[in-house]
């Protein structure tokens, strides 16, 4: 028989490991769920965004700019005729890839005795949203439409459990290198990292460095001002609604930095960054020289810290992607101006030049300079394409974080790409004149948008308002091409004659 002693050792032991489970696995759960729940479609006021993209009655027509929008004959689904080329990734061979990385990532953990992290398993992937997205990459833009499950994705990226935490591959190939007495730092100390799911989605993790009321002194260079994720959230939901669909999904998010990046990560560099501050604050840097400790740590509340979570695009071994110079990137020193900052007929080399003379690769420059003016980021020094779909790939809005630093000032030189080439798409141009419409105003769309995600507010008021009148700015910088070059020079039909009723005359385009 069992005595009294042995009964109360087994209910204690019991009892522990209860406990335990508790706190470190069901109630870490629940509080996920709990976010997802956040804005409950039932809450005066809260919106759902996959109901207004898949057109449910869930909200009525006349509380929701932003379902009136999507409604729109411009958002509608083209019949585009599609090749067998026309798919960025084919899945058998996704499938294939990603078995052999789960094989390649299983034999790492045994080979380190490793039992306390998650076995990968290739099928947890082929049933996940990432696979959805990947395999939805074509070439007219990185997802279509109205899927639901770019949304169902962007719950992902707020909520699923993180299973690995290090730094990202160009901080790794720094190599801990890095001079903070350079006027721009190498791309790799601006604090971002590496998080890896248990379903084998990727993303980068960029925390808040800046509140979002703060604007960017007017002293500060761009190439040395903050990266803020606030602007990485609010870009993405931005190239969505201008059609575009070129920035990788990114969703805000709260991470706890002792239990889901100092404890998850296996990189002892990483880790020798966490301390504790004055004020009791878990907080970590970049890995750097020791005197760059003060310039890049940041600091959880006392553990919490949020920031933006973008979605990793499929692997360059199966997509392989081409960086290019952006011809109009700036020179990123205090004295020093490039040729098109001096020279108002730069954009005529341009043109003459490959592959800028031929397809829509400059068009493409031109509708990422209008999207960076409205975010107003100066720093777009390279851009990249992929390279299966050639010279007339669209560009991919990637690195956002310097936008919506200044509300207050519109930097003109942004729009240089379409004022000194005097070229515009004819779907841009629609959508734009569309968005200046009382009944589409892009700032109204913008923070209806905004609010479903999980660091709402993500923009100021200021910062939605000067959307508007940097919209008005750029329909100006139209309106004086269309008069001192006509329709035919300055518009390019890229939609066919579905929109010949819309009127593109100079008086009609600043209206």
């Amino acid at each position: 028989m069992w005595s009294a002693r042995s009964r109360f050792l087994i209910v204690l032991l019991f009892s522990t490991a209860f406990t335990i489970d508790l706190l470190f696995n069901i109630l870490p759960k629940l509080q996920q769920r709990s976010i997802r729940n956040l804005r409950c479609p039932c809450e005066e006021g809260s919106f759902n965004s996959s109901a207004v993209l898949r057109g449910s009655p869930a909200l009525d027509t006349t509380l929701s700019k932003l379902r009136k929008l999507l409604s729109h004959p411009l958002y509608r689904e083209q019949n585009l005729v599609r090749t067998p080329g026309d798919l960025l990734l084919e899945k058998d061979d996704v499938v294939k890839y990603c078995k052999y990385k789960a094989k390649v990532a299983n034999g790492r953990r045994a080979r380190r005795g490793d039992v306390t992290h998650t076995h990968y398993h290739s099928q947890v992937y082929l049933a996940s949203n990432w696979l959805k997205f990947h395999l939805a990459i074509d070439r007219y833009a990185l997802y279509p439409r109205s899927e639901p499950f770019i949304d169902h994705l962007l719950e992902d990226l707020a909520v699923v459990d993180i299973s690995e935490v290090d730094y990202t591959y160009d901080e790794k190939a720094l190599n801990g290198r890095c001079n903070c007495k350079e006027v721009v730092k190498p791309s790799g100390v601006h604090l971002k990292l590496l998080l890896k799911f248990q379903n084998f989605g990727k993303a980068i993790f960029k925390p808040m460095k800046q509140k979002r009321e703060e604007e960017t002194p007017a002293d500060v260079f761009y190439f040395v001002d903050f990266q803020r994720h606030n602007a990485e959230i609010a870009a993405f939901h931005l190239d969505r609604i201008l059609d575009f669909r070129r920035v990788p999904p990114v969703a805000g998010r709260k991470l706890n930095l002792s239990r889901e990046i100092q404890d998850l990560t296996r990189n002892e560099d990483l880790k020798a960054t966490f301390f504790i501050s004055p004020e009791n604050n878990v907080c970590f840097f970049a890995r750097c020289l020791y005197s760059c400790k003060t310039e890049y740590a940041v600091c959880g509340k006392p553990h919490l810290l949020e920031g933006s979570v973008s979605a990793f695009l499929p692997d360059l071994y199966i997509a392989q992607r081409e960086l290019i110079e952006n011809p109009w990137s700036r020179s990123y020193t205090f004295t020093v101006k490039k040729e098109w900052e001096t020279n108002p007929s730069y954009c005529d080399k341009i043109k003459r030049t490959p592959p800028y003379n031929t397809g829509s690769r400059l068009l493409n420059v031109i509708d990422m300079a209008i999207f960076d003016f409205l975010t107003g980021n100066m720093d777009r020094h390279h851009f990249e394409v992929f390279k299966k779909f050639g010279k007339d790939s669209y560009i991919i809005h990637f690195d956002n974080a310097r936008g919506f630093g200044k509300h207050s000032h519109d930097e003109l030189s942004i729009l240089a790409p379409l004022i000194q080439c005097c070229r515009i798409k004819k779907s841009t141009l629609l959508r734009l004149k569309l968005l200046s419409q009382p009944d589409y105003r892009l700032s109204d769309v913008m923070r209806e948008s905004l609010l479903h995600d999980a660091l709402s507010p993500v923009l100021t008021e200021p910062h939605l308002l000067a959307l508007d009148r940097r919209l008005q700015a750029v329909l100006n910088a139209v309106q004086k091409c269309l008069q001192h070059r006509g329709v035919d020079n300055v518009i390019k039909d890229d939609v066919g004659d579905e929109f010949d009723y819309m009127d593109f005359n100079s008086s009609a385009v600043a209206r």
